[in-house]
């Protein structure tokens, strides 16, 4: 069970005031937001006795037995109450797709824009919808990153430094107590893997609409305690996929289903990304340390790292992980904590799930067969256990599909998503490349005609602008070639996480269903799985779609 008690004396003490304004019984839901475990010493119990990933199901039995909360009902017209928990690179990213920039991003992005007239950055965020909702919560345990996300909060003008600002956002210094607020409609979670699901959970149990950055799921248990959960509630649950809204996307899900490329074969899709910040080096700042950081709440209470250690050491990868390391400060750690398997999920949940969504979102491909997975630490020699090279292949046999992930550190490459059909290739990412082949039958009269080319691209299609701005990184570079940046709808360009949060906050006034809701997410967050667990173990790890497990070669 996670209580995620803070026993910082400067925290402690600060939460102590703030109780003494909690009335009783906003202290009695938070009493039973922390004593209701969704996974915990008992459901892993269960596991250890059955070794079956899909017994810790079982732990979700205890929501069974009590009604879980409603959301608070939002109609049309009604503002929407927004916490954020986690506000760091991504959420902060987050905040400003909804419409909430810091004052200094504002200044920044009229300067850019002065500086190159191509720039449309700000033009577009000025323009960008009002989506009618409000920052009312901030969580976040580094103090920077909290009165930054306060700073943006409050902008609900979209000004610079110079501009008149709203109320601001109050900060918690546990996501606990702002899940219990009142004034909390929904949270957008943007915390390090290893709190997703869990704060997903917890969150739900307070009744609040979740948008959930990606991975879903940080390991294979709680894949099956979330899904249970969001299942039985009735919030409206969102994964952080904007793939979702890509518009060459669903440009080629039509070119698929009208069979243009014959039988698909093969799926090749890759992330290049050869710089430290590629590599998840990212930059430590300088406010940084002891007293402006919570690293007992960023690591996690003593049982749920245990738990954590358990269910690695039973599954033969204790050697992945250091407990040891987890009573020290450490900058790095917090900074960079892709870079290990105690917090991370490794390439497959940062980079290759945003690959699958895609693939599945066009072709409806599901959980594979099996998955085989091989590569290492071959350059970042830092300390990480997290691999920088990953090569994976996913079967799909009942398909006669096979789905292959390369992550390298060849930036110089543009290696678009590539759908080898028997008749023709479609390369895919922020634009859309066809190519016949010599040998097809589907188009052998055009060909022999001179009507078509082979080995030529005969369709192209590229929505809005030719070139996309801001791209200055390995990273940036890896988004912008995807589409994941920027998508037109009727010819207008749009940041497309602001179109998939706002698909969210429409659903939580429609009561309809997002694209890429629980469903979908546990089949990205299983296919993930298996892909680690194939690299971790040496071995091909296969589905069992009757059992609903994921078993071992």
């Amino acid at each position: 069970m996670s209580t995620f008690e803070n026993k910082d004396n400067k925290n402690k003490t600060n939460i102590e005031n703030s109780e003494q304004n909690i009335s009783k019984g906003r202290r009695e839901a938070l009493k039973t937001l922390g004593t209701v475990p969704v996974l915990g010493a008992m459901a892993y119990g269960v596991y250890k006795k059955t070794k079956s990933e899909r017994a810790n199901r079982l732990a979700t039995d205890i929501f069974h037995f009590q009604e879980l909360p409603s959301p608070v009902l939002v109609t049309e017209g009604d503002v929407i109450r927004i916490g954020i928990i986690g506000a760091g690179r991504r959420g902060i990213s987050l905040m400003r797709a909804i419409g909430f920039a810091t004052p200094q991003n504002i200044d920044k992005l009229k300067k850019d824009a002065e500086l190159n007239s191509q720039d449309t950055r700000y033009k577009d965020f000025l323009e960008q919808e009002d989506l009618n909702v409000k920052i009312t919560a901030v969580c976040d345990i580094f103090d920077t990153y909290a009165e930054r996300a306060i700073s943006a909060g409050a902008n609900i003008h979209r000004e610079g430094l110079n501009g008149k600002y709203g109320e601001k956002p109050k900060r918690y210094l546990n996501y606990k107590e702002l899940l219990v607020a009142p004034d909390v409609d929904a949270v957008i979670i943007a915390t390090p893997d290893h709190w997703h699901a869990q704060m997903t959970m917890d969150a739900i149990k307070a009744g609040k609409h979740v948008y959930l950055e990606k991975p879903m799921s940080w390991t294979v248990p709680e894949t099956y305690a979330l899904r249970d959960i969001v299942r039985n509630s009735k919030v409206v649950f969102q994964l952080g996929h904007q793939n979702r809204q890509i518009e060459t996307n669903k440009r080629g899900k039509e070119i698929i289903e009208k069979g243009l490329l014959g039988p698909i074969t093969l799926i090749e899709t890759s992330t290049n990304r050869n710089d430290p910040n590629g590599a998840w080096v990212y930059p430590i700042h300088a406010d940084a340390n002891p007293n402006t950081i919570d690293w007992k709440q960023f690591e996690g209470d003593p049982d749920r790292v245990k738990e954590y250690m358990d269910y690695m050491t039973s599954n033969g990868l204790a050697k992945y992980v250091g407990p040891e390391a987890r009573d020290k400060f450490s900058l790095e750690r917090f900074f960079r904590w892709r870079c290990w398997w105690d917090y991370s999920t490794g390439l497959s949940g940062d980079l290759l799930t945003h690959e699958y969504d895609a693939i599945n979102q066009m072709m409806n491909v599901g959980i594979p067969d099996s998955a085989t997975s091989s590569g290492g630490v071959y350059f970042f020699k830092d300390g990480r256990t997290v691999p920088d090279v990953l090569q994976t292949t996913f079967e799909y046999k009942e398909k006669d599909l096979a789905f292959l992930y390369s992550a390298t550190q060849a930036s110089q490459f543009k290696r678009s998503r590539k759908f080898m059909g028997h008749d023709a290739t479609m390369e895919i990412g922020n634009s859309i490349t066809i190519t016949v082949d010599a040998r097809s039958e589907k188009y052998k009269e055009q060909i022999d005609k001179g009507i078509i080319e082979p080995g030529k691209p005969f369709y192209n299609y590229t929505p809005g602008q030719k070139e996309v701005d801001a791209v200055t990184s390995a990273t940036q570079l890896y988004f912008a070639e995807r589409g994941l940046l920027y998508s037109y709808v009727n010819g207008k360009r749009y940041n497309t996480t602001f179109l998939h949060l706002k698909e969210w906050i429409d659903c939580i006034r429609s009561g309809e269903q997002p694209s890429c809701g629980i469903e979908e997410g546990f089949q990205e967050a299983i296919t993930a799985h298996m892909g680690t667990r194939a690299y971790l173990e040496g071995r091909t790890m296969y589905w069992d779609a009757e059992k609903e497990e994921i078993t071992k070669g």
